[in-house]
């Protein structure tokens, strides 16, 4: 997958399929629009997704700078979709003052060759989001692409949005984020070293920083996948600030892999959140700590049916 950043100056190297948005979650809709994207490329176009960096509401100082998924977490996404070209645009006061007609014809038709553009109901963008998918079936005919409206997902009678899988997340229900999410919802991270103290205690374990625009659920114990590599392994991942061992108040992802001993420091791993144990605790002593945990990892053996 080719990506393009940092730039507005850019040619795709063919006539392109577009999606334009944010793509925070990359959601079941999302998908759809993802999808039509996909069958375009047996008409010898290049999948592509034109997303923001930063978003425009964190640009403009209204929206919350945590996202559902971090770039490196899309790029991760859209290349496993089979993507072609991310344009990770830069937002700034320049390009936001695009006029919207010409941010069609001179980013989507000239600079990417659009030939189809598929876009949610909601779509805007331009100067102050005066675009919309109107303005793209009128320059359709003119420029020589077309237009293809996708309607939003519903299940369980809920419209699927980034809204509502925000809403999920930031109150631990990652059993029904995933599934409006199309999988788990993941944080991605390389592997640090930590105070060793959960080896001290026999029961090491996998930690990470999570990056600081990345929403993270509430703290606690979650059971959990990680990918590392090819590999995927079962656990369990505590998010929080480990206030029984430390005062620091420095959030901390830590996964316990059932029967893992590898040294993988240095590798980036995805932890995929399945559901929530319960939350994070402040024990009276070590040892607390240690038969609580155990009995943590005795649940999730049955759990992941291990």
């Amino acid at each position: 997958m080719q990506i393009i950043r940092d730039t507005t100056d850019f040619v795709s190297p063919g006539e392109t399929a577009v999606s334009i948005g944010k793509f925070d979650g990359v959601h079941l809709g999302h998908r759809r629009l993802l999808e039509e994207l996909i069958d375009q490329k047996e008409k010898g176009l290049l999948a592509t997704v034109f997303t923001f960096d930063p978003y425009p509401e964190v640009f403009f100082g209204y929206g919350s700078k945590q996202m559902l998924t971090t770039l490196e977490e899309k790029e991760q996404i859209f290349e496993k979709m089979g993507i072609d070209i991310l344009v990770e645009f830069p937002f700034n006061a320049v390009s936001a003052a695009t006029p919207s007609r010409e941010f069609v014809t001179r980013f989507l038709c000239s600079h990417l060759r659009a030939r189809f553009i598929a876009a949610g109901p909601d779509l805007s963008f331009g100067d102050h989001g005066s675009g919309n998918f109107s303005l793209l079936e009128e320059l359709a005919p003119e420029y020589g692409f077309t237009a293809k409206k996708i309607e939003k997902v519903i299940m369980d009678e809920n419209i699927i949005s980034s809204t509502l899988i925000r809403r999920l997340i930031s109150t631990g229900e990652v059993t029904t984020a995933a599934r409006y999410l199309g999988e788990p919802y993941m944080v991605r991270g390389r592997i640090v070293h930590g105070k060793a103290l959960g080896r001290r205690i026999g029961i090491p374990t996998l930690n990470q920083v999570p990056p600081e625009d990345k929403l993270l659920p509430p703290f606690g114990v979650y059971y959990s996948d990680v990918l590392i590599g090819e590999k995927k392994y079962c656990g369990m991942t505590n998010i929080g600030i480990k206030p029984t061992v430390s005062e620091e108040k420095r959030v901390t992802v830590e996964t316990y892999l059932y029967d893992f001993r590898d040294d993988i420091y240095g590798e980036t791993a995805t932890v995929q959140l399945l559901t929530h144990r319960r939350p994070e605790m402040k024990f009276g002593s070590l040892e607390e700590l240690k038969k609580t945990m155990e009995q943590d990892i005795q649940a999730g053996r049955v759990y992941h049916g291990i």
